[in-house]
């Protein structure tokens, strides 16, 4: 005689999956809009900005200011070059090429990242790595923030 396994959790999951059907996806999307990544881009930028404004008037020493804008440069010119290289990758053939730009453009957005952070001390004047690692945090965190700002955005249960 065969006995049949209990379901897991996994399966039972599976099983209670509906496709949404046209009308359903043509509604969640305007429910759900997506926010553009050169928005993004940009308040990046101005609150990379902002950090270095702030850090240079806090500390009153100019290098550490200059030091907190390099950081937030650290992380909006790959930021950008990365949404440059995804905007042409939009139309891939394949879900495929599609990861494949993906991923490559990531990797090229960590090597600049890493080059530019090596350059840090010959391009700063008396870099403080401090500053620097701040203005990086702060215009790094910026994603979450607009996350979180962005309208219809809901806590899951």
């Amino acid at each position: 005689m065969k006995t049949i396994a209990p379901e897991t959790e996994a399966e039972a999951e599976e099983s209670d999956f509906k496709p949404l059907t046209a009308q359903e996806a043509q509604a969640w999307r305007s429910r759900h809009r997506a926010i553009p990544v050169w928005r993004l881009v940009v308040v990046q930028a101005l609150v990379g900005g902002l950090v270095a404004l702030l850090a240079g008037l806090v500390s009153g020493k100019p290098p550490i200011g200059w030091s907190a804008g390099y950081g937030a440069l650290a992380v909006v010119v790959p930021a950008a070059l990365f949404a440059r290289g995804m905007a042409r990758q939009r139309f891939a053939g394949s879900p495929g090429a599609a990861m494949v730009g993906f991923f490559g453009w990531e990797m090229v957005k960590i090597v600049l990242t890493v080059a530019m952070l090596a350059a840090a001390p010959r391009l700063v004047a008396q870099l403080s790595w401090l500053a620097l690692l701040a203005g990086m945090v702060v215009t790094m965190k910026t994603y979450w923030i607009a996350l979180m700002a962005q309208s219809g955005v809901r806590k899951t249960d």
